[in-house]
């Protein structure tokens, strides 16, 4: 019973749980799509910054470019004016021109002895494409200190006159990304076309100066902007918005990444607090389901169950004394006034039997003084003429009055089957001549003792009336057999008048095809012959039959 009130309370949680949990599904969806398209736009804003920054320092080499000094190549005038320009612009480290041989003209520091550019990626690519361009992580030969190298050439009609190179300083980048700050679990990186990072947050000096795994490298150069899920190289799962350097006016790769921990941490709180008071919910509608079960189910159905037991033991004044609104007590209650009515019906039932037991007794009483003054008639009568014929008389006399006796006090006890048929014949035979007996010993218990006594004793009537006992040859012959706790007992008459089929029923044969009962499972058959009745019944002794040497297995 526990284990169902314990199932009556799993199932009413069941939709809780159950719109709980599709509730934290929808919330964790909905909040991945937020952190996807918070990274895209963090990535979009991260990479405007830098084309702004770019896009900046691509004006400022085109006033350069316009500038008479730079123009004429005056290197006097244009090393003050480009140390102006380089002192009031905190973002670059040095501006200077350098000549299709790729040796310096004039710059706004003194350049060291045999320096020359002309192998530098960003030269090759400006002299080819005769465009501004931004190069890759570089060493700068000036200022030995990393810088992302800027160029553009300085055109005279259609030809390229020298190149303007400046470069931004990483450092200035790196500390311009990290005042935007990141929140904690995020990262900010940015990267060259060979995928070497020149800026990140956090941990720049973990990562700035590598290069981008070869797995994600891919994306440097992919054709369109993405969102996707990546581990990072701090091992940190995150949700990655990128902008590729293949999209216009995007030099540089860019890209934002946020903490997939970090970003889920309060739904991940909110559902461990959820699941803390699922559970605490469950333990508590668990304790209470036992608890109340206990005391408003179990006890009042144990306190039936403990009076039906009691009741069963004999305690008929037992009762529950449940009073109450309750089902359970109306069940008590109701429970009760039936064992009233049945403890009223068993008083009525011992007082109507006490009534019977003294009717049985009277009538035995009577029966008894009848048969006493038909021996008393008998004795005077022809006791002295013919003593030998009142003897006899008067011992069948003793012997039906034995057995009426029997019948009306329904006493018995186990006795052997062989006593049980003497004792039923001796009322009607003078001469045990006249009965022939055969079969083995069985005992029989008294509760089929009584019954085939009966039986015997209405076959004997009968055919002293009609049958063969009412001739003074007439013989009556019973056999019986006992197979593994099963009785077939024949009764054969012979010697007799003629017997003819009874036109009716009397008592006398529904006695005989009642008398066993249904524990015995009886069965009978009468076979009205001319020369005599043939009768068979079959009736189990509630054993099997003890096995003796000889007998096959």
């Amino acid at each position: 019973m526990r284990l169902k009130l314990v199932a009556v309370a799993v199932a009413a949680l069941a939709p809780v749980v159950a719109m709980l949990a599709y509730n934290e599904v929808a919330l964790r969806h909905q909040r991945n799509e937020e952190v996807r398209a918070s990274a895209a736009q963090a990535a979009r804003q991260a990479s405007s910054e830098v084309e702004r920054i770019v896009e900046g320092l691509h004006a400022l080499l085109v006033s350069v470019s316009a500038m008479p000094s730079v123009r004429h190549l005056d290197v006097q005038a244009c090393n003050e004016a480009l140390k102006s320009v380089a002192e009031s612009i905190p973002n670059i480290r040095t501006i200077f021109v350098v000549g299709l041989d790729g040796r310096p003209v004039c710059g706004s520091m003194a350049f060291p002895d045999g320096v020359v550019f002309s192998d530098r990626d960003y030269f090759k690519q400006t002299l080819e494409t005769k465009d501004f361009s931004v190069g890759t992580y570089t060493q700068s030969r000036l200022s030995d200190r990393p810088v992302l190298p800027l160029a553009m050439p300085l055109m005279e009609g259609e030809s390229v006159k020298a190149l303007i190179v400046s470069g931004i300083r990483l450092d200035w980048l790196q500390n311009r990304i990290t005042e935007r700050g990141v929140a904690p679990g995020n990262a900010v990186t940015i990267a060259d076309g060979k995928g070497t990072i020149v800026a990140r947050v956090p941990l720049p000096e973990q990562f700035v100066g590598t290069v981008i795994p070869d797995e994600y490298q891919h994306l440097i150069h992919a054709e369109q902007p993405d969102v996707i899920e990546v581990t990072s190289q701090d091992g940190t799962v995150r949700i990655l918005g990128y902008r590729p350097i293949a999209l216009p006016s995007s030099p540089l790769y860019v890209s934002a990444g946020f903490s997939k921990p970090e970003a889920f941490a309060p739904i991940n709180r909110a559902t461990l607090m959820n699941t803390l008071a699922i559970i605490g919910g469950a333990l508590f509608a668990f304790l209470a389901a036992i608890v109340i079960g206990n005391r408003f189910i179990l006890a009042p159905i144990s306190r039936i169950a403990e009076v039906m037991e009691k009741w069963r033991n004999g305690q008929t004044t037992a009762r529950t004394g449940m009073t109450g609104p309750d089902e359970l007590d109306v069940v008590g209650a109701t429970f009760d006034r039936l064992l009233d009515e049945l403890d009223e019906r068993r008083r009525r039932n011992e007082q109507a039997e006490e009534e019977r037991t003294l009717l049985v007794r009277e009538m035995a009483h009577r029966v008894k003084n009848g048969f006493a003054l038909v021996q008393a008639i008998a004795r005077q009568t022809f006791s002295r003429s013919n003593p030998e014929s009142y003897n006899a008389f008067a011992e069948r006399l003793a012997a039906l009055a034995g057995t009426y006796d029997l019948i009306l006090s329904r006493e018995g006890s186990a006795a052997p089957i062989r006593e049980i048929i003497s004792a039923a014949l001796r009322a009607h035979i003078a001469s045990q001549d006249r009965i022939r007996l055969d079969g083995p010993d069985v005992v029989l218990p008294a509760d089929i003792a009584l019954p085939l006594s009966l039986v015997l004793h209405e076959l004997a009537t009968n055919a002293t009336k009609y049958g063969s006992l009412g001739s003074e040859q007439g013989t009556v012959a019973i056999a019986w057999k006992h197979d593994d706790g099963r009785v077939l007992l024949v009764w054969t008459e012979a010697g007799g008048p003629a017997v003819s089929t009874p036109t009716k029923r009397g008592f006398g044969s529904v006695l005989i095809e009642r008398a066993f009962s249904s524990k015995a499972q009886a069965q009978s058959r009468s076979d009205y012959r001319p020369e005599g009745l043939v009768f068979e019944v079959v009736f189990l002794t509630g054993e099997p039959a003890a096995k003796t040497e000889g007998d096959v297995p």
